[in-house]
């Protein structure tokens, strides 16, 4: 594991559109945990982020004592962890297992079929539609699963929200009249409360990319 000691905060490599990214600052932000947030060009890697993650990609947490962590879920984690105000943790209905479940559907199958739909052309298809198609099921679940409250696990947002919600957004935009047109009106209207947050405005705040040599950017 490499290590960068003596940080005065820990630092978050992120990009603000990637879903990933979107999530590990959503629950930084609702812990309170201050990072240094370094904004990463996607084409233009620093080599502080290959440095600290052969994984060469965002989102990626180099902690105060040295320690990377460079998978989303696990930065939720991390944070929430270590503050919690929010009770993400604590769904009003279900538990962890049951989150981390929902979690995996979404990360596992249903981003495979997102990503097939959104860029048909990097999977040799022709089209996205069929990948389109095979993900209404499981989209037609968490439509039914928020007919018992207005979160997927209750009545109040917990961790399966924020780490679905971006990927949910994503899918959403690829053809927006086809997904308004779907019989999923508590699914468009979580969406829609979620993006109009002020948690969600604030994390998708626009920062100019970081390089090396530049003064620390200090989020939330």
């Amino acid at each position: 594991m490499s290590t960068q000691p003596g940080l005065s905060l820990p630092i978050l490599y992120s990009f603000r559109r990637c879903p990933y990214a979107m999530r590990a600052r959503l629950a930084i932000a609702a812990s309170g945990q201050l990072c240094e947030l370094r904004e990463v060009v996607l084409r233009v890697k620093p080599q502080a982020l290959l440095d600290a993650s052969p994984k060469a990609t965002v989102p990626v947490l180099v902690d105060t004592d040295g320690r990377i962590v460079d998978q989303s879920l696990d930065i939720m984690l991390w944070a929430l962890r270590r503050k919690d105000p929010g009770r993400w943790l604590e769904p009003a209905r279900g538990g962890m297992t049951a989150m981390l479940a929902l979690v995996a559907e979404c990360d596992g199958p249903f981003k495979q079929q997102l990503d097939r739909y959104k860029y048909p052309q990097r999977y040799q298809e022709a089209s996205g539609e069929r990948f389109r198609d095979a993900s209404m099921a499981w989209l037609s679940s968490l439509d039914s699963r928020l007919d018992d409250g207005s979160f997927l696990f209750g009545d109040r947002p917990a961790l399966a929200d924020m780490a679905i919600a971006p990927f949910v957004r994503q899918f959403a935009h690829v053809e927006a009249d086809w997904f308004q047109a779907q019989p999923w009106p508590r699914l468009r209207r979580w969406l829609s409360d979620w993006k109009e947050s002020e948690l969600f405005q604030a994390v998708m705040a626009r920062y100019p990319p970081w390089k090396d040599g530049d003064p620390p950017t200090r989020f939330p």
